[in-house]
């Protein structure tokens, strides 16, 4: 993929509630937007809370009770011992914490409190991640190629923090109609080199891209779309994951102290 420029285009919905058709708000924020329409190969960002609310994964911790497990988890985090539960009932496992957050396995990926949020959810509930992120990814690509008869990459984004960094930055969660990761191997360096190991990480670079329209707070722009971007738009599903063995992060983590990744019960 070699493009010089691209555009970024925020659509501006309602409030997102649950039952909402996504592929529907996006279409007609589209039309009110300064991108008029969607066009075939464009490429649309979608925040995972609205698909998450739209799809009813919002947790009222009133209706939450705490397992023991929680409790000791919320006295070691000094946590809400509701917030907790959930977070266990989304987790894989949980490998540790600091205060305020516990840091988890969920579906190949290491984040923090399960990707649970209480941002943008009703004053004592929470957001929980998508059910299956690639899924919603591809029903809202097929919302809008059977409402508006056109072909688009779809990403579900996520905001997230990266090791030593501070702040959080957008990634792909979710995937359909482009490649998540295009691999450049193969290609040579300005000097002549072969590029050996590189692979570039498209979906990740959009959903950062997106955040920065979408913002983090009360803005209302669940979508963006991105234009130009020179992705191919086909038969492409899922956001690429390496095992936790082969990530560097996690891999040194893992030489050190094994036991790591084990579940409650002490197993791999």
């Amino acid at each position: 993929m070699t493009t010089l420029s691209y555009t970024v285009c925020g659509l501006a919905t309602p409030l997102v509630r649950t039952g909402d058709d996504m592929a529907a708000h996006i279409l007609a924020a589209a039309g009110r937007s300064e991108c008029r329409e969607l066009r075939d190969g464009d490429v649309v960002v979608v925040a995972e809370s609205a698909v998450a609310t739209a799809e009813g994964r919002v947790t009222r911790l009133a209706d939450i009770e705490p397992s023991a497990e929680a409790l000791r988890l919320a006295e070691d985090y000094r946590m809400d011992p509701r917030l907790v539960e959930v977070i266990l009932r989304e987790s894989d496992r949980v490998v540790g914490g600091i205060p305020g957050f516990l840091l988890c396995m969920k579906n190949g990926t290491l984040l923090p409190n399960a990707g649970i949020d209480a941002s943008n959810a009703p004053s004592g509930s929470v957001v929980l991640l998508p059910a299956d992120p690639d899924a919603s990814a591809a029903r809202i690509r097929t919302g809008i190629a059977e409402q508006a008869g056109v072909d688009v990459g779809v990403i579900v984004a996520d905001s997230r923090t990266h090791a030593m960094r501070l702040g959080c930055s957008g990634v792909a969660i979710g995937c359909s109609g482009i490649p998540s990761v295009l691999d450049e191997r193969g290609k040579e360096d300005l000097f002549g080199r072969e590029l050996e190991v590189t692979k570039r990480a498209v979906a990740d670079c959009i959903a950062s891209a997106a955040e920065l329209v979408m913002g983090e707070a009360n803005e209302c722009v669940p979508a963006v779309v991105v234009r130009g971007s020179g992705l191919p738009v086909g038969d492409y599903a899922g956001v690429a994951t390496i095992d936790a063995s082969e990530c560097l992060f996690m891999g040194v983590a893992l030489h050190a102290d094994p036991s790591l990744l084990v579940d409650g019960k002490r197993k791999p």
